[in-house]
């Protein structure tokens, strides 16, 4: 065994990737990513001792939230950037451990091997890397438990990043996070502890998605119902992927009166619904589908893209000299831009690049329509809760979530195709590309597809459903007509479920298959206690769910 990773949806066998990542990583860029979250446990060790004391370690918080980020699937690829990441992380450690003795803050003796162990080339990191990972626990229910808690940690560290970029922090999420971390190398805790902390991560995953849902809003105002071109224009282009809406921001600004229009892919589609990039004329569309496509897309488009945040694919040849990086993201061979001392990127590059591009290929056209975040829902909710009092809706579906290659994933195409005309679908994340563009029609002027964004927007499905529980007086949400059909791929996804069943959501549907990190003993408490379910069969589901 090369490497263990099993933390998306696509873990080979449904068990774990064991000689090279199903996302295309490499084994010793595997390890050495458990060997950063190895050593950003030593960091919160030391880190939450300081906050007890009402010490804050800023320098940690960021780094932290940075480090785990890089280590989301489909982000970072490259083996010198996790090296130099690794060696980063250890002289904060040591600085760490240094202003605690500074202020008389006393050291346990018998401190985890993580807030101890320290090396200085990369082949005695590398040495380390391979004893270091998830397998190293072996108590399979402990193991399943921590790896619950840390891939929801990982999430949260995804929606902090982009969060922070725009000016926005919580202090308390960051120190849950130190906590967390370090409690995962806590070998006195039970399997109720564990639990009970699984619940806590729940807490500040709803914490943290309400801080970004607030610096989205506050920066570029709530979403509006919008059409989004799909075509193609004559100019050149720049198509914008991953999640990050500043980077978009400056990109639009450094590209206006160019005379290059600007396209957005994947999870990026939905900044076309904020009143804010609404002024540019020159942001022209959506181009293309879910993240998987790029291979192919990427190449029809011609001109060069920009890569913000996780959902890198391994480019192919033929585009891999117009690909760009930025933020935490990284692959070797790719041009990176980074950021200025300001927090401000020169794209002028990536411009000057984009001028000499034919046009895109047009691949699709016509419209699709989105925009139905909370604040726009909410504004219709005397029209929907009529419209659930009439019987004319008899049921909502949420369907948010991620898309992927799996070929079953075109369960979720034929599931929303045979939903019952009566019913609507709540969406957020790139799930929606395997239904957005059928035509489900809508129900008094309702559409029945309605995309409230991101995947870091799912903090809106909460809020509505929240609010429709008050719009009826009812003192359960799940005496609402929602059900729970989310389809998953990577650990901003188990942010959200940990998020759901915080709130006391019960009786969510979890697939195309269910996290190959949860043991037969923890699934069987996630089934007992919160009715979590895999999924069947298009036909045999809607029965299931309608009954």
């Amino acid at each position: 065994m090369n490497m263990f990773c099993y933390q998306c949806q696509e873990a080979a066998k449904c068990t774990g990737c064991t000689v090279r990542g199903i996302c295309g990583k490499t084994s010793d860029v595997s390890n050495l990513q458990d060997l950063l979250i190895y050593v950003l446990k030593g960091i919160s060790i030391y880190s939450t001792e300081l906050k007890k004391a009402g010490v804050q370690t800023p320098e940690a918080d960021n780094f932290m939230v940075d480090g785990l980020f890089s280590t989301i699937t489909n982000v970072n690829f490259g083996k010198e950037y996790f090296i130099e990441k690794i060696s980063q992380a250890l002289r904060l450690r040591e600085q760490l451990k240094d202003q605690a003795i500074s202020a008389n803050i006393q050291i346990d003796k018998n401190l985890h091997d993580a807030a101890v162990w320290t090396a200085e080339t990369p082949e005695e990191f590398e040495a380390k890397s391979a004893t270091v990972g998830i397998l190293a626990e072996e108590n399979e229910d402990v193991r399943s438990l921590k790896s619950l808690v840390l891939y929801g940690v990982k999430g949260m560290a995804a929606y902090a990043y982009h969060a922070h970029v725009l000016g926005f922090d919580d202090q308390e999420v960051y120190d849950f996070m130190h906590k967390a971390l370090a409690a995962t190398t806590d070998s006195s805790l039970t399997a109720d502890d564990l639990l009970a902390l699984v619940m806590e991560t729940g807490k500040f995953s709803v914490q943290v998605m309400a801080l970004l849902d607030k610096a989205n809003t506050s920066t570029y105002g709530n979403p509006e119902i919008t059409k989004v071109n799909i075509g193609v224009r004559n100019n050149p282009g720049i198509l914008i992927s991953g999640h990050d809406l500043k980077d978009l921001e400056e990109l639009l600004k450094q590209t206006e009166g160019t005379g290059v229009d600007v396209y957005t892919h994947g999870e990026m589609l939905p900044a076309h619904y904020y009143p804010a990039f609404k002024k540019y004329e020159h942001f022209a569309g959506n181009y293309g589908n879910s993240w998987w496509k790029q291979d192919k897309e990427f190449q029809t488009f011609n001109g060069p893209i920009l890569m913000t945040t996780n959902c890198l694919v391994p480019p192919k040849d033929s585009y891999k000299d117009r690909l760009y990086t930025t933020g935490v993201v990284g692959f070797p061979g790719v041009k990176h831009i980074p950021a200025k001392e300001d927090g401000t990127k020169d794209f002028s590059e990536i411009i000057e690049h984009a001028k000499k591009c034919a046009p895109p290929t047009e691949i699709e056209t016509g419209e699709i329509v989105g925009g139905f975040a909370h604040a726009t829902v909410l504004s219709l909710a005397d029209t929907v809760v009529e419209a659930v009092k009439s019987g004319k809706i008899k049921k909502f579906f949420v369907m948010a979530g991620c898309d992927g290659r799996m070929k079953s994933r075109e369960y979720y195409t034929e599931f929303a195709s045979k939903l019952p005309q009566d019913t609507v679908i709540l969406t957020a994340g790139c799930a929606k590309y395997r239904y957005n563009k059928l035509n489900l029609g809508d129900i008094d002027g309702i559409p029945r597809v309605l995309d409230a964004g991101q995947c870091n927007d799912s903090y809106s499905l909460a809020i509505i459903a929240l609010k429709l529980k008050e719009a009826f007086g009812l003192e359960d949400l799940n005496e609402l007509p929602i059900a729970y059909n989310i389809a998953w791929y990577e650990q901003k996804a188990v942010t959200v479920l940990l998020a759901l069943l915080y709130l006391g959501v019960k009786n969510i549907h979890l697939g195309p298959t269910l996290p190959a990190f949860l043991s037969p003993n923890v699934a069987k408490v996630l089934v007992e206690k919160f009715g979590i379910g895999g999924i069947s069969n298009a036909d045999d589901d809607i029965k299931m769910f309608t009954a």
